[in-house]
């Protein structure tokens, strides 16, 4: 019976540790939310837009968001280092952009610390003028888009990736555990009841 508990205490903690890392990757609820965007969700702009402005509520002094745009074939789009521009406004440079639907997803830290990433749709088509450079990022020197390797995996963050990895491997170790003292458990029943 003692080898049963020493068992058991190691699987269920192997699940447990997987279950936190699963769920402890969602992001958390913050005080920030998105006013106001150039283009803005929901949008139509000409493909060929070379710039990005998100305003927000909240934003953390000297803290630029993490803006990152997926195109319509599921590429990453490179977007340059967000500059912000006062207290709440974020400008960052974009390679132009295709033809069709663009996912922009950023990633904010309020002015309490807690952080949010999120996401929003908006249309890119041909025959539509390209947006201008936002007013608010008229004046600025943005950095341009990196055309480098992605910093992403299966469309997260390595981070978020290598976390969801190593949750998956603890459950099913976990899972292995609890499958080989079942096993072990029915031999030996089975063995004593032939006795």
């Amino acid at each position: 019976m003692r080898r049963l508990r020493l068992l058991t205490a190691p699987a269920g903690l192997a699940a447990c540790a997987g279950a936190l890392l699963l769920l402890g990757s969602a992001p958390a609820q913050a005080h920030t939310a998105l006013k106001n965007a150039a283009p803005a969700p929901g949008a139509t702009v000409g493909a060929g837009t070379e710039a990005v402005r998100l305003t927000f509520d909240n934003l953390t002094s000297g803290i630029a968001p993490e803006i990152r745009m997926v195109g319509p074939d599921g590429k990453e789009i490179p977007v340059g280092r967000p500059v912000v521009t006062d207290a709440n406004t974020a400008c960052a440079a974009v390679s132009p952009l295709p033809k069709g639907v663009i996912t922009l997803t950023y990633s904010i830290t309020a002015g309490d610390g807690d952080a949010q990433t999120n996401a929003y749709q908006f249309e890119a088509a041909e025959g539509t003028k390209p947006a201008g450079t936002p007013a608010a990022c008229a004046d600025l020197s943005l950095p341009a888009p990196q055309t480098g390797g992605s910093d992403t995996v299966a469309g997260m963050s390595r981070t978020t990736a290598t976390a969801a990895v190593a949750g998956a491997f603890a459950v099913v170790a976990g899972g292995g555990l609890l499958a080989v003292r079942t096993l072990r458990r029915r031999r030996t029943l089975e063995g004593g009841a032939g006795d």
